[in-house]
């Protein structure tokens, strides 16, 4: 169990992050399309987890759109953005923000995926909802970065998940 806090505020989470130099566990989420993806789909490629409680929030919100247009410039690689809104959420933000260059996955049919990371957030306000996260993984499936972001209202440490890659 990690500690993070919202708004000054004491929460915890189901776990911790898997750790670098390990295999990243894989998983299966919802498309905005309603089809599934799972990591392992994705061999091969350089891969950001932007990881957030939902994007009906601001932070949540500015982090993909920072990811979306970094991923634009960057090669082999995919972001993709997970909460557990409904991916109809995940499509109305995208067609409104304009945002391509990232897929969004949904949570909401699965609870793997947030035990496996371990980013659940079991209390508190957010309790259900994932804890804003950054998991790096290389074209071998490893872990080369992570962040537990430690308040929920800041923002990810972009230029830190980046170097990674």
């Amino acid at each position: 169990m990690a500690k993070i806090t919202l708004k000054g505020n004491p929460v915890n989470t189901s776990g911790n992050l898997p750790v670098k130099g390990c295999k990243a566990p894989d998983f299966l989420l919802v498309k905005s399309d309603l089809t599934t993806l799972r990591l392992s789909e994705l061999n091969g490629k350089k891969i950001i987890l932007n990881i957030s409680p939902s994007l009906d929030t601001s932070v949540c919100a500015t982090s993909v759109r920072k990811f979306n247009q970094m991923a634009a410039e960057m090669t082999n690689t995919v972001v993709l953005a997970i909460t557990k809104d409904l991916p109809y959420a995940h499509n109305r933000f995208c067609t409104t923000e304009g945002i391509k260059n990232v897929i969004t996955l949904s949570g909401f049919r699965d609870t793997a995926f947030g035990k496996a990371y371990g980013i659940d957030i079991i209390d508190g306000p957010m309790a259900g909802l994932y804890a804003r996260s950054v998991v790096v993984i290389d074209e071998s499936g490893h872990v080369v970065y992570n962040q537990l972001v430690p308040e929920i209202v800041q923002e990810p440490d972009y230029d830190s998940a980046l170097k990674a890659l």
